[in-house]
């Protein structure tokens, strides 16, 4: 029980800092839209199975990532949009 807790808390602060620093800088020049769209995808998914299962580590966990990651992917998006846009 502790080590999902633990996998959790782990996981999801070792994310933040650098969602952090892409959602304030809007900066996403590295970022594969097509990994962060599964990513966001996969998150939901596990934290749909989290509150299926009732399980606090896994809904906590992957509701805190998925409020980062979901931005992050649509600036992401936002961005590629202006890039295909204006290519200069």
């Amino acid at each position: 029980m502790y080590i999902g807790y633990a996998a959790a808390f782990l996981t999801t602060v070792s994310f933040l800092p650098q969602a952090w620093k892409t959602i304030k800088t809007r900066n996403t020049d590295g970022i594969s839209v097509l990994m962060y769209l599964c990513m966001v995808i996969g998150v939901f998914f596990w934290l749909v199975y989290g509150v299926l299962l009732g399980d606090v580590a896994l809904i906590a966990a992957n509701a805190l990532t998925f409020v980062f990651a979901l931005p992050i992917l649509l600036i992401a998006l936002a961005n590629q949009s202006k890039r295909r846009r204006d290519p200069c």
